[in-house]
């Protein structure tokens, strides 16, 4: 079971939660960017490798037995923060479509680069799996 952990006072979060409790079964995904079963990054579109690197934790999730609904936490890394930023809601409509309305604890962070050639987006995750 999960619950969302928010201070009294405090303005409601948009699109994220500020923290998340929970207990049972870890499962850690990383590394999870825009590219496909082939490791072919699947666009140069930050939208489309969003939708595509949420699919693959998803995947991942999968296997060890978690739903998108399990994930505590999301950290994003990004290469352009300007880009991120001008195009949040289309963001947020491929969150949803792969993510449903569930909403984390999430951070995003702008790096310089990723390791994966091509990479735009880079999406790491705690899931907990209720026991």
């Amino acid at each position: 079971m999960h619950k969302i952990l928010q201070p009294e006072g405090w303005p409601p979060p948009r699109g994220y939660s500020n923290g998340m409790a929970a207990s049972g079964r870890f499962v850690f995904v990383s590394g999870q960017v825009g590219w496909n079963a082939k490791g072919v990054i699947v666009s140069d579109d930050l939208v489309a490798q969003i939708r595509q690197a949420l699919e693959n934790v998803a995947a991942v999730l999968a296997v060890g037995g978690a739903r998108p609904e399990h994930i505590t936490t999301l950290t994003w890394y990004f290469t352009d923060k300007a880009e991120y930023l001008a195009r949040s809601k289309e963001i947020g409509v491929a969150y949803r479509a792969v993510m449903g309305k569930h909403f984390p604890a999430m951070t995003a962070v702008e790096v310089s680069g990723l390791v994966e050639l091509g990479a735009k987006v880079e999406i790491q995750s705690i899931a907990v799996v209720p026991v």
